[in-house]
């Protein structure tokens, strides 16, 4: 990972304009709310991995730990997609977020 790189998500529009309906696009990291779920489906993704807050369930309480923060984060999609107006994952779409473009150190 390099110091001052632009993080996925606020890149992901672009990839997903450069892409088009290509190749299907996945996000691995940055993921711990359902709100970040939502976001990364909003802006071209077509699923998310989940690596930490896994962990982080395994190491609170085993495998029950994981089942729990599984349907958290389920939970918290379900409720960010009905405030948002979506009924289903199709629903989803970039209108739902604001995107302000950063310019970035090619360092």
């Amino acid at each position: 990972m390099l110091n001052y790189c632009c993080v996925q998500i606020e890149v992901l529009p672009d990839i997903a304009r450069a892409v088009g309906d290509k190749v299907e696009i996945y996000v691995d990291g940055g993921i711990r709310y359902g709100t970040d779920v939502l976001k990364a489906l909003a802006l071209g993704a077509k699923a998310v991995f989940i690596g930490r807050p896994v962990i982080w369930g395994l190491a609170y309480n085993g495998e029950n730990g994981v089942t729990q923060v599984l349907e958290l984060l389920l939970q918290e999609l379900q409720t960010a997609m009905a405030l948002s107006g979506c009924a289903s994952i199709d629903d989803i779409d970039s209108s739902l977020v604001s995107h302000q473009q950063k310019i970035w150190s090619r360092l």
